[in-house]
């Protein structure tokens, strides 16, 4: 019990930034206002400078997984900074997006069994796919 009261004050670094993101998706890609709210309340918790807490953040050892997989999200794919990717990396990452949303693989069902406001239903990922792919398209085209 000692230990576990001891690992409460080691506490992980937030992912929250209240500066204004000009290199954020919403930004840069143009985009239904349907889609940016789907990925808003689906994806930016775990690809994006800001993340929402949930309460069990607040006790460790969920705060370092959570610190852990935001970490790991950013790194594949961060919305708040896609405006500084190169084009082709952008094309790219729209059309992972696509796919990914299209087999299922995103949002985790891990995460959306605990957050169900992130479950998309399936005209929220056509219209998220649809958009992925043709936005994927025009930046090919540039």
């Amino acid at each position: 019990m000692a230990a576990f009261i001891a690992v409460q004050f080691f506490r992980p670094a937030r992912n929250e930034s209240n500066a204004a993101q000009p290199a954020d998706i919403t930004n840069v890609v143009p985009m239904p206002v349907e889609v940016a709210a789907s990925l808003k309340a689906a994806c930016y918790d775990c690809h994006s400078n800001n993340t929402t807490y949930p309460w069990y953040a607040e006790i460790q050892p969920g705060g370092w997984y959570l610190a852990r997989h935001v970490s790991k999200g950013k790194a594949e794919l961060n919305f708040s900074e896609f405006g500084r990717y190169k084009k082709r990396r952008q094309a790219n990452k729209l059309k992972a997006i696509a796919n990914q949303i299209n087999d299922n693989e995103m949002p985790l069902a891990s995460y959306t069994w605990l957050h169900p406001t992130a479950r998309l239903t399936s005209f929220q990922r056509t219209g998220i796919t649809s958009w992925a792919r043709s936005a994927a398209d025009s930046l090919g085209r540039e």
